[in-house]
């Protein structure tokens, strides 16, 4: 996955709470480990999935690109 994967699941919520990326009221930092996530993004192989809670949503970011929140696709990473 290129470009900064948090930056990507931060638009993604953004998005579906139709904000600028900047207005959004949860910080990823609070809810999920973001040296994790871009140790996951640098990773050789495609076959893993994250799956964390913020206080309004459930996020999942998959190997393959694909950034879900409550279940649906909101974006795709790659």
């Amino acid at each position: 996955m290129t470009a900064d994967l948090t930056e990507k699941i931060a638009r993604a919520l953004a998005d579906v709470k139709s904000v600028d990326p900047e207005e959004l009221d949860v910080s990823l930092e609070n809810h999920v480990s973001t040296d994790a996530v871009r140790n996951l993004a640098s990773h050789d192989s495609d076959s893993w999935r994250l799956q964390f809670e913020t206080p309004d949503h459930v996020v999942e970011v998959t190997g393959t690109g694909r950034i879900l929140v409550d279940g649906e696709t909101v974006r795709e990473a790659r």
